[in-house]
């Protein structure tokens, strides 16, 4: 059995298709606006589409024709969907033991099983000794282990996750993701993140949305060792470049060519895609250095510290030299410089 949803929202330019098996989490990220929040909400009942169907297990979510009146809309409650919001949103007059307690208890439990059942989650997230505490008495961390306790233990057949880590410090978040890994192993759900850690750890498949529709999706692993979106680009740490196969490499719209490794086939005149990290970039004040092919002229945008090194942004690219380097060249926003790009670290393949 799986989960099929399909969306149209036609005030946010979303449409949207996907399908999750029965023990799959998927990471889903893009920038803002690209329409994650709008699918964690249709799924969650919470925000009615236009048009479209969606249905896990069998039982049907929602099922509208072309026109917003009739169909099938189940009510939220009923849906078998738990939505884990970056913040906590416990009930504060309640303890930690009664919030978790809380969704066993209004599905019908009587008040010891779901006192039980949430004894038994707060074991789960490593929070049983908070169970008597009210939320104000709790950490970020400690209460966002409570949310996620109080979500699983409604037992939903998809577990829908808005960020969960965002509002957690530095060290609350590590803590919190491996939890997450743990206790998400064999079950359905839906991630939005905007961290690539979380996509590593947590997620079996990756969907990129932007504006309102998938951009690519695919295993964890493969988009982010061939990315074909500027976003799982960025994501990946890699500079992307789009183009027209030739050769042994790809020319872009403005007849430029960069050399590189050739992928997965591919003929002369296809779309073709061009990654690179930006330690594989060096910065010269002039085009007179390495093959023409490799050498992009560009327009400084952004200086930005980046471990070490110092990050130079140029032209939709990046290139990552040492201080020294930079102070030497007198970089600056605005200075037209010329990016050139070792070609075997150039990856191309078919977009």
């Amino acid at each position: 059995m799986s989960f099929r949803f399909s969306a149209t929202v036609q005030s946010r330019g979303f449409e949207v298709s996907l399908a999750l098996g029965p023990a799959e989490t998927v990471a889903v990220l893009g920038a803002n606006g690209a329409g994650k929040s709008t699918l964690l909400a249709v799924i969650a009942g919470l925000l009615r589409p236009d048009s479209g169907q969606a249905d896990v297990d069998g039982k049907v979510l929602f099922d509208l024709g072309e026109a917003a009146a009739g169909g099938i809309w189940t009510a939220p409650h009923r849906r078998g969907t738990a939505l884990l919001a970056q913040e906590p949103l416990l009930f504060p007059h309640l303890s930690a033991l009664d919030n978790v307690a809380f969704g066993p208890r209004s599905a019908g439990l009587s008040r010891p099983a779901s006192r039980e059942a949430a004894r038994h989650w707060l074991r789960e997230v490593d929070a049983e000794s908070l169970a008597s505490r009210r939320p104000a008495r709790l950490s970020g961390g400690q209460a966002q282990r409570i949310a996620i306790a109080r979500s699983l233990a409604a037992n939903p057949e998809i577990l829908l996750l808005d960020e969960p880590m965002a509002a957690l410090d530095v060290h609350a978040a590590p803590l919190l993701r491996r939890l997450l890994k743990r206790v998400l192993a064999g079950r359905r759900a839906i991630i939005v993140t905007h961290d690539v850690l979380d996509a590593l750890m947590l997620a079996d498949r990756i969907i990129v949305l932007d504006n309102g529709g998938i951009a690519e999706e695919g295993p964890t692993k493969e988009v982010l060792r061939k990315p074909r979106s500027p976003f799982a680009a960025r994501l990946a740490g890699l500079n992307l470049l789009t183009g027209t196969l030739s050769g042994d490499g790809i020319t872009s719209g403005d007849g430029l060519h960069l050399a590189g490794h050739l992928e997965d086939g591919g003929q002369a005149g296809d779309d073709g895609i061009a990654v690179f990290p930006p330690s594989a970039v060096s910065v010269f004040p002039t085009a007179a250095h390495g093959s023409p092919r490799n050498t992009l002229p560009v327009t400084i945008t952004d200086l930005e510290p980046h471990g070490d090194q110092v990050r130079v942004r140029a032209g939709g690219l990046s290139a990552d030299i040492t201080p020294a380097a930079s102070a030497d060249l007198g970089l600056a926003p605005g200075m037209t410089v010329y990016f050139v790009i070792k070609a075997t670290a150039v990856s191309i393949y078919p977009a």
